[in-house]
């Protein structure tokens, strides 16, 4: 479980294949200041906001491997260059996002990306599959940065999110390199997966009264 508060901007320095075509990849992160004393083999860290399990450790680096449904299924794993780390939460930190399990759902694609006054304006086209989890002022992860929603427009061309960046996270995670058609990887709030399936099953499918 994460928080959606990017701790550190790594970089991937290293990416070898695990096998023929249809394996993945091991993937070397490199980043100062970021492991703790504590940090183990097996332990869990979001990259990009997708859940990785820790396979090598080094002083200021560490490998995970990266399935190819996974590799399949997110953006930004499978080339060198700048990622958004954040450590497993531990009982007791505190929960400044919102509650991320690190499985993404989904790939967005940025349609809009531009600095207005202090802060950026982010537009995202959202799967359909995923409009119905997003509302105003709610709650989405956008490689691996807990975010607001401002604004959803949903019409018959799809759906799409505005965001409002202030310019410390613009400062300290990736998302400084987003650009005009670059996926990221979309995790929508949990609660909202578990409202829409109440919801969806209802009292008259056999739930207990």
């Amino acid at each position: 479980m994460f928080t959606g508060i990017v701790a550190a901007i790594g970089r991937v320095t290293d990416i070898k294949a695990l096998g023929g075509e249809e394996a993945g990849v091991r993937i070397t992160v490199r980043v100062a200041g970021f492991l703790r004393d504590t940090t183990k083999l097996g332990d869990s860290i979001a990259i990009q906001g997708a859940c990785m399990t820790v396979v090598e450790l080094a002083a200021d680096s560490f490998s995970v491997d990266v399935s190819r449904e996974s590799l399949k299924r997110t953006a930004g794993l499978d080339e060198k260059g700048d990622v958004n780390l954040e450590h497993a939460l531990r009982m007791g930190d505190s929960l400044d996002g919102h509650l991320v399990s690190g499985h993404v759902d989904g790939l967005g694609e940025v349609s809009h990306f531009a600095q207005v006054g202090e802060s950026w304006d982010l537009r995202i086209k959202v799967p359909q599959s995923l409009a119905c989890y997003l509302a105003y002022k709610g709650s989405i992860t956008v490689n691996g940065v807990s975010l607001t929603v401002n604004r959803v427009d949903d019409s018959v061309a799809g759906c799409e999110i505005h965001i409002n960046l202030i310019p410390h996270t613009v400062q300290v995670t990736t998302l400084k390199h987003l650009a005009v058609g670059a996926l990221v990887n979309l995790e929508v709030d949990m609660i909202a997966r578990y409202v829409e399936r109440l919801v969806t099953l209802g009292r008259g499918a056999g739930m207990p009264s």
